[in-house]
């Protein structure tokens, strides 16, 4: 099984990104996924995650209404577009996968059983 994410960089705040976690080795539609970023001296802080069945979309309250989560099954890609970033959004991003979540706990990392590399994610001017 292998995670593969990118679509990190620098952009001044205000900005959009997208970020792409591709899977081999498992069918994400099968699993929920989930994106989390960790700043240096900070727990991994859960961003979003989005259900095997698509009807389970969660987000940090920190970045709801700017960041979306999709998946694209043909292509076996989950996917994190962020709009609107502002410094604070700066960290390095995986993406994880995860068999099954405890209701309510989507932001635990200990609860994802794959990771994926990560890419790292800077908003400055």
């Amino acid at each position: 099984v292998q995670l593969q994410a990118s679509g990190g960089g620098l952009v001044q705040p205000g900005g959009s990104l997208r970020l792409s976690c591709l899977a081999s080795g498992l069918a994400l539609e099968d699993y929920t996924s989930g994106w989390f970023r960790q700043v240096s001296g900070k727990e991994r802080e859960g961003v979003s995650c989005i259900s095997s069945n698509d009807r389970g979309l969660s987000y940090a309250d920190s970045v709801r209404g700017r960041f979306t989560i999709s998946r694209d099954n043909e292509k076996n890609v989950v996917y994190l577009e962020m709009n609107n970033l502002n410094p604070e959004d700066t960290g390095i991003y995986y993406c994880a996968a995860a068999n099954w979540i405890v209701e309510g706990l989507w932001d635990l990392a200990r609860e994802y059983n794959y990771w994926g590399q990560e890419t790292q994610v800077t908003v400055s001017s």
